[in-house]
């Protein structure tokens, strides 16, 4: 093993060390953005541009949605978007017919889209109605010593 064997030992050794870095995933991140003119557009659009790796910035003014896509972490183009000063949060909406109860209390919002409603996760009533109604039938049950014993 001459010199230069022995360079190439330690130069793959020293790059090897570097390698650990995890690479960004292409993605798309959506954002519901507080904007009221084409002034408060222009700013994001600016913003959200500059950052490395983004490779697109769509922007739909009446929705208030603001689409990023390329290699990016969402909560970084989020506080990006917040460090202009404007509102911002990720997108709360889905369309309604991936919701299992559209119109549910939590999930409802007057201010989403159309055909668009709040994504949260709903108890589901009839589970818990279930659990009631078990528990009245065995109070009566026979196999119950605390059972009705007046009969």
């Amino acid at each position: 093993m001459g010199l230069s064997g022995t360079i190439d030992y330690f130069s793959d050794l020293f790059r090897s060390s570097h390698r650990h870095k995890k690479k960004k995933q292409f993605q798309t991140v959506e954002l519901k953005v507080r904007m009221d003119c084409e002034g408060c557009e222009l700013k994001v659009k600016k913003a959200l541009s500059s950052m490395k790796g983004v490779k697109s910035v769509d922007i739909n003014l009446k929705q208030q949605k603001v689409t990023v896509t390329g290699y990016v972490e969402p909560n970084k183009v989020l506080k990006k978007v917040q460090s202009t000063g404007k509102k911002a949060e990720l997108w709360p909406y889905v369309p309604y017919n991936l919701v299992p109860q559209p119109y549910a209390v939590q999930s409802y919002d007057k201010k989403a889209p159309p055909g668009f409603v709040r994504n949260v996760e709903t108890v589901t009533v009839s589970s818990l109605e279930g659990r009631q109604d078990e528990h009245i039938t065995n109070m009566f049950s026979d196999e119950n010593p605390n059972s009705c014993f007046v009969m």
